[in-house]
């Protein structure tokens, strides 16, 4: 019996140092945990955010292109810069009543001019205070001469088409969507 206190006295502190490292280990366990949750939280709010703006955008789409269909509105004038490209923000915002005339394919598009595009329309259509400041839109119109069939009749007549560019508007720091379509008109 006396062989136990030997063995006790050679023993002492490994039982508070396995402690303390599974300790350590459990802790640095719940660490990466917590960060994995916290990530995958991020993850979650930014696609609902993309998600709305995208719905707030296609809603301003819809709004233009029933617009579109009801007034088949068509400037009343002309772009004199038909073979330049503008730089003059007086041109590249020389919209009406949200039609523009139709733009050059070879020029930067409207939106990102160094100048500023100023032409956007805001859209009544809404997701409320979630999806941040209206959304906007603004049409270009690209013309008459386009052939179109009046559904399914055989003789081809000419329609108005139009450019309707869409974007949400949700604030700094938030997802913006901006969605394009061409729509055409008889």
């Amino acid at each position: 019996m006396s062989s136990l206190p030997a063995l006790a006295r050679q023993q002492r502190g490994v039982a508070l140092f396995v402690s303390l490292m599974l300790l350590i280990v459990t802790t640095l366990l719940g660490v990466a945990g917590i960060r994995s949750v916290s990530l995958e939280e991020k993850m979650a709010a930014n696609s609902f955010d993309r998600n709305l703006a995208f719905q707030a955008a296609e809603a301003a789409l819809r709004e233009a292109e029933k617009y579109a269909e009801d007034n088949k509105p068509t400037p009343s004038y002309t772009d004199s810069t038909a073979n330049s490209c503008p730089t003059n923000p007086n041109v590249i915002n020389n919209c009406t009543n949200g039609i523009c005339p139709k733009a050059d394919s070879d020029c930067t598009p409207r939106w990102e001019s160094a100048s500023g595009f100023t032409g956007w329309t805001n859209a009544s259509a809404s997701l409320g205070t979630l999806a941040g400041n209206a959304p906007q839109y603004f049409i270009e119109y690209l013309g008459s001469e386009f052939q179109c069939t009046d559904g399914g009749a055989s003789d081809p007549k000419n329609c108005k088409r139009y450019r309707i560019t869409a974007r949400s508007n949700p604030g700094t720091g938030r997802a913006t969507v901006m969605l394009q379509s061409i729509y055409a008109t008889n």
